[in-house]
């Protein structure tokens, strides 16, 4: 009566007013209304306050007289059982030990989880109330009784895991009387935490996230508490977190928080790498934690194992994480880990590795650069330590590492530590002096000089942090930026800025001086850019309000020019301005002098031309933003563009760029012989590898992002490039950010103790796609000495300015061809189908080079090479609409030839060495890794003339032949010190220029074409 009563008074107090004021009231009843109390001698007279106020010996009592023991054992022992509650080595400690592990574990699986955590984990005399009432549940249901609770719980009382609890209460009881007549007798532990352990290791093995939750959870958190367990329970917890972000959050929801955290506390040595691991896991989910961890000093904690020479790489990579993550956006987290010389530490690591010959694990230095970001941005004090301590001087050689993720990072920790100054010095409420540190600029200098010398990296990913730094540094040196730019305006007579392209200021022209010092020759020259218009402070279009106007280049889809990740850009207007966002645009007539020379601001707007004009759209939208910056605006200049290329665009908008990995496969040509025998000129094949990858291992696309697209009404491509607040908030917010350490985190989110195995689905497919190469080889064999007499197919590709290059698949009855305006076509000739179709780019310099497969043995990438040296690469392009951009990088990027506007490229794939060579009309030729996506090799060339042809061979790794508009043929090979081989002119009776060449198929040096001889590999010309 009394519950329902209450129960009613709840009712009408939730419809009377919006709170709820007995949410937090408890009640616990012995029965229902109907039901009559049990009474019996051998039980206390209020059988459910005893199971509430001393559960143990309730739970003995209750249990003795349903077991074998009622016979054989003295109720009266129960009373006087020996030791303490508190202490776990004694039988009364473990027993209650092993009844709140139970309880805990019959709660955890039964209630709720939002139950859970308010009854037993946010107090510890309500948890233990309520652990004592699942007890009482169970001991008067037996008495035909049924205790009653607000708030209601689900029936308890037939759990299994109380089967568990008798058997550890019969093993302990069974020692009860040799305990009691020998105080001095070893006491025998139970079992009972060592076979859940064990029953959690089976679930571990055959579990999954489909699976129902492993039921042992919060007995392994208990376990924790034990010395002898810990280290076991410890691993077995590791490795369930590892299994995904869904069993971090179960165990958070079961409280493995605190037990964790107060493991840092101790000292020993070997729960360090595991302890770790486990904060690697939690922090990877849930960046809150950060909080907690500064205030009890876990901080300290990871420093020291960051310091310690014993632990791997791997693993104080994941302390660095872990530090990365508490400085993350945390100015207390920042301070305290200043305070414990975090700043050396992770310096003096870096330097290490600098200075150690052999390869330091890159994930190791990745981490380090990330978190000296991180603890120095936006933080004064700690980038003015970072400088003291030489950090710049540090962190440059990691710009040249063969790792992308590495260079990146060194990026980001180089873009961090420059000065952006603060919204009150722009806002002239505080005088220049105090805002124009001289000592501070310079060092700004020395930092933009490192990052400008990967302005033209292989790598998106790096390219984009060289985009955020840029904008950092040009936020910061804004007024200076202006007043360079400002002089393209009036080029002096005789000065290279004649050839730049045109571009103004936003704001008034007046007060500007013209720069006196200029790039030298050799540096980053950009590509031909449409013309840059000048932006007025009356500008109808200005952004006053922290939003980018729709009329803007900037704002309209139109700036990813039409590229598969964003919208089609023929409908709108090939003309715009952007406002200026971040200054007003006037420039102080009487500033004291600039400390840095107009040469480096000069150099800096050449790269951000640069960027602007990039072959990934995602790095163009960054360069025209940091250009947007210094009230430069690049007009969007619209071209001609088909109604199908149109409906490509436009249907690859909504696409998910697909994360893949970037792994070489095995060249068909690379194979080791001995399978088939040597009576045709293709090389022998044995079977392929089976440890092949999709894709490129590295890429940068929008899927780094948590959404691909920004809001609508942003009308940005990009959302980092999406406005950051309204009206009113810090200018600084209008800054693009960095994604790298976003990025990065991801990779610990994944499982990191078992590689990732192939789905039975990957392997079967994989098998027939090498059934399939080695069944076309062995027809090729059979067909090579025959002459090519029938056709095979024909059919029209409809390209309206005819056929310019295609590209057979060896293996799949495709061919691939594409036209003058790069508009690429993938046809099963078999069928005389038309599979896809779309636009390589959208940029009006059309031209096409060189189509390739990369990774032909496997889902092979199509590789585009176009006539200015972008290189742009494509999965899934034989789906129509699904093609998807997974790099891109300029190949022949700032080695132009002086006064040359073309550079007319001409590139090869080599599969065996994964590497790239680029030349035309530039001085030298370039090699391309691209597995480190990095310029490995530049080899200039002696003569004059440029080259018009290039071939690689797919049977000699590093060498290639090149072809010279003189008519020479020059053999390249990069494993030698000189690297040109040997030269030939095979045409001497007129000047002639190669137009094409290739290595004859074969492994038989001497055979060769039109009686050309040269010491390797046969070579086929063609000249003209």
């Amino acid at each position: 009566m009394i519950v329902n009563a209450f129960i009613e008074l709840q009712d009408w107090t939730a419809s009377a007013s919006s709170g709820s004021s007995t949410r937090d009231c408890i009640l616990l009843a012995a029965c229902e209304a109907h039901e009559t109390l049990p009474q019996s001698a051998e039980f206390p007279a209020d059988v459910f306050t005893s199971c509430l106020t001393t559960p143990i010996k309730m739970a003995l009592r209750w249990f003795c007289t349903r077991s074998l023991l009622r016979e054989s054992l003295d109720y009266s022992l129960i009373d006087r059982i020996p030791g303490r509650q508190t202490d776990r080595k004694t039988l009364l400690g473990e027993l209650n030990w092993i009844f709140t592990a139970v309880t805990d574990t019959i709660a955890w699986n039964v209630l709720p989880h939002d139950l859970f955590q308010r009854l037993f984990r946010q107090d510890l005399l309500v948890a233990s109330l309520f652990r004592n009432f699942l007890l009482a549940e169970r001991i008067m249901r037996s008495a035909n009784c049924s205790p009653v609770s607000y708030p209601v719980l689900p029936p308890t009382h037939q759990h299994h895991m109380w089967d568990a609890w008798d058997m550890a209460a019969e093993i302990c009881l069974s020692q009860l009387p040799a305990l009691v007549d020998d105080p001095n007798a070893d006491f025998q532990p139970s079992p009972f935490f060592t076979e859940q352990l064990t029953a959690f290791e089976v679930w571990l093995d055959h579990g999954s996230e489909l699976k129902k939750p492993p039921e042992q959870l919060p007995i392994v958190l208990q376990v924790l508490l034990s010395q002898c367990h810990r280290f076991r329970a410890l691993v077995l917890l590791g490795r369930f977190l590892d299994m995904g972000s869904w069993a971090v959050d179960l165990a958070l929801s079961v409280g493995i928080f605190p037990y964790v955290l107060k493991l840092l506390q101790t000292t020993t040595p070997e729960l360090r790498q595991i302890l770790v691991f486990i904060w690697t896991k939690i922090l990877a989910l849930d960046k809150s934690c950060q909080v907690d961890l500064v205030k009890d000093g876990g901080h300290a904690y990871f420093i020291r194992f960051l310091d310690s020479v014993e632990a791997y790489p791997e693993q104080r990579a994941m302390a660095a994480f872990v530090l990365a993550v508490i400085v993350d956006g945390h100015r207390r987290g920042q301070e305290a880990c200043i305070e414990a010389d975090l700043i050396p530490v992770c310096l003096r690591h870096l330097q290490g590795s600098n200075l150690n010959d052999s390869q330091t694990e890159p994930l190791f230095l990745q981490w380090l650069c990330l978190c000296l970001g991180k603890l120095w941005e936006d933080f004064t004090d700690a980038q003015m330590l970072g400088l003291q301590a030489d950090a710049p001087a540090i962190l440059a050689p990691l710009l040249s590492e063969p790792q992308p993720e590495v260079r990146a990072a060194a990026v980001f920790a180089l873009g961090t530590v420059l000065d952006v100054g603060s919204d009150m010095a722009r806002d002239g409420s505080v005088a220049e002096e105090d805002c124009d540190d001289d000592d501070r600029v310079r060092s700004d200098a020395g930092i933009v000089k490192n990052i400008l010398s990967v302005v033209s990296d292989g790598s998106p990913l790096v390219r984009a942090e060289v985009a955020v730094a840029l904008a950092r540094f040009a936020f910061g040196h804004n007024k200076h930026l202006k007043s360079v730019a400002a002089a393209y305006l009036k080029p002096q007579p005789n000065s290279l800025l004649t050839a730049l392209p045109s571009f103004t200021v936003k704001g008034s022209g007046s007060g500007y001086t013209t720069p006196t010092q200029f790039m030298p020759h050799g540096s980053i020259v950009p590509s031909t850019i449409a013309p840059l218009h000048r932006v007025g402070d009356n500008t109808p279009s200005a952004v006053r309000d922290g939003r980018v106007s729709t009329s803007s280049p900037l704002a309209t889809p139109g700036v990813m020019h039409g590229s598969p990740l964003s919208d089609d850009s023929s409908q709108h207007s090939d003309s715009g301005i952007v406002a200026d966002s971040i200054s007003n645009g006037t420039v102080n007539h009487h500033s004291r002098p600039r400390p840095l020379d107009n040469a480096l601001y000069s150099q800096c707007i050449l790269a951000m031309c640069t960027l602007a004009k990039d072959p990934s759209p995602r790095i163009a939208a960054l360069g025209r933003r940091v250009l947007s910056i210094i009230g430069i605006e690049q007009v969007v200049a619209k071209s001609v563009k088909s109604t199908a290329g149109s409906q490509l665009t436009e249907s690859a908008t909504n696409t998910n760029p697909s994360l893949t990995g970037l792994a070489r496969s095995s060249s068909w040509f690379d194979m080791n012989g001995g399978h088939l025998p040597l009576t045709f000129r293709t090389p022998p094949v044995s079977p392929p590898r089976p440890s092949y990858l999709t894709g490129m291992r590295r890429v940068y696309s929008l899927e780094f992002r948590p959404h691909l697209m920004s809001s609508p009404d942003s009308g940005l491509a990009d959302p980092v490039l999406g406005t950051a607040g309204p009206s009113g908030s810090s200018e600084r917010s209008f800054l693009p950010q960095s994604t790298i350490y976003n990025w990065s985190c991801g990779h610990f989110s994944k499982p990191l103790l078992t590689a990732a195995d192939d789905s039975e689905e990957i392997i079967a497919r994989r098998e027939e796609r090498e059934k399939l190469a080695l069944d076309r080889i062995t027809k090729c064999q059979h067909s090579s000495l025959q002459k090519p007499e029938n056709q095979i197919a024909s059919w029209g590709t409809k390209f309206e300015t005819g056929t310019k290059t295609a590209l057979l698949h060896p293996f799949s009855p495709l061919v691939i061809a594409a036209d003058e305006n790069e508009r690429i076509g993938v046809w099963n000739y078999e069928e005389a189908t038309l599979l896809n179709s779309f636009e390589n780019h959208d940029y009006p310099d059309k031209g096409i080079s060189k189509l390739c497969l990369v990774n032909e043995l496997d889902e092979s990438l199509l590789l585009i090479a176009s006539s200015d040296g972008s290189v742009r690469i494509w999965k899934d392009y034989t789906s129509k609409g699904q093609q998807k951009l997974v790099t891109a990088f300029s190949s022949l990027q700032g080695h132009h030839r002086p006064g040359v506007r073309c550079v007319n490229a001409v590139v090869d794939w080599q599969q065996q060495s994964g590497c790239l060579f680029a030349s035309g009309d530039i001085s030298s030729i370039m090699s391309w890794d691209l597995d480190k996506e990095q310029l490995v090799n530049t080899i200039p060339l002696s003569s004059d003339c440029s080259v018009s042809a290039l071939a690689a061979s797919q049977v000699h790794g590093g060498q290639f032949v090149a072809g010279f508009s003189d008519g020479f043929v020059r053999l390249f090979d990069v494993r030698t010190p000189e690297m040109l081989v040997s030269a030939a002119r095979p045409h001497t009776q007129r000047l002639e220029r190669i137009v094409g060449l290739a290595f004859q198929p074969g492994l038989e040096p001497g055979k060769v074409n039109d009686n050309f001889t040269l010491s390797a590999s046969p070579v086929i010309l063609k000249s003209c």
